[in-house]
């Protein structure tokens, strides 16, 4: 019975060195790979919430993260990387993501976040100081443009948190912690 935990944090350990790292490139090429990131999920959000693009106009500013998340039985653990835009300003602040947590599911997924800043307030209190918030079920079966997901928005203050599935397989009910900080590298 000792080799199931040993083995689940193997994987995980695998798992988060290879979501935690864009791979290989300099700093500009990897601020051009988050602004893509960023263009395509965006894409995909106007076509399935076609007011959003009105609301990430008229906000303060918005952000976009990728993440990648592993359960496995009991534990659940991500990483991802994004991009916060300044609408006023138009300065863009690069962030990473983590997060952890605990519940009962099992399964990999590739996930998009979109948030909007509906206060010059709340954007500042999220780059400047990060945020931890948690707990979420979702089912997730998608390969591709094949499958099927639930998805959905969340008001969290001053801020709507849009999120929706990639690729994966998952079935997950779990109470988790995220954290997201700026990028020193790529800021």
């Amino acid at each position: 019975m000792r080799t199931i935990p040993l083995l689940m944090s193997v994987v995980l350990s695998v798992f988060l060195g290879a979501c935690a790292s864009m791979g290989p490139g300099d700093a500009a090429q990897k601020r051009a790979e988050i602004q893509k990131m960023k263009r395509e999920t965006l894409t995909k959000l106007y076509g399935k919430k076609p007011d959003v693009r009105a609301q990430l106009s008229n906000a303060p500013g918005y952000a976009v993260f990728s993440n990648a998340n592993l359960n496995i039985i009991f534990v659940a653990a991500g990483t991802g990387y994004g991009v916060v835009e300044d609408n006023t300003s138009g300065k863009s602040t690069y962030m990473n993501m983590a997060e952890g947590g605990v519940g009962l599911g099992l399964g990999a997924k590739d996930y998009r976040i979109v948030m909007v800043f509906h206060t010059k307030a709340a954007m500042n209190q999220f780059v400047e100081s990060g945020w931890t918030f948690g707990g979420n079920a979702d089912a997730a079966a998608r390969a591709a443009d094949k499958g099927a997901s639930i998805e959905g928005e969340v008001y969290y203050g001053d801020v709507t948190v849009y999120t929706f599935t990639e690729s994966g397989l998952a079935l997950q009910a779990t109470i988790k912690g995220t954290k997201f900080w700026q990028d020193k590298e790529l800021n």
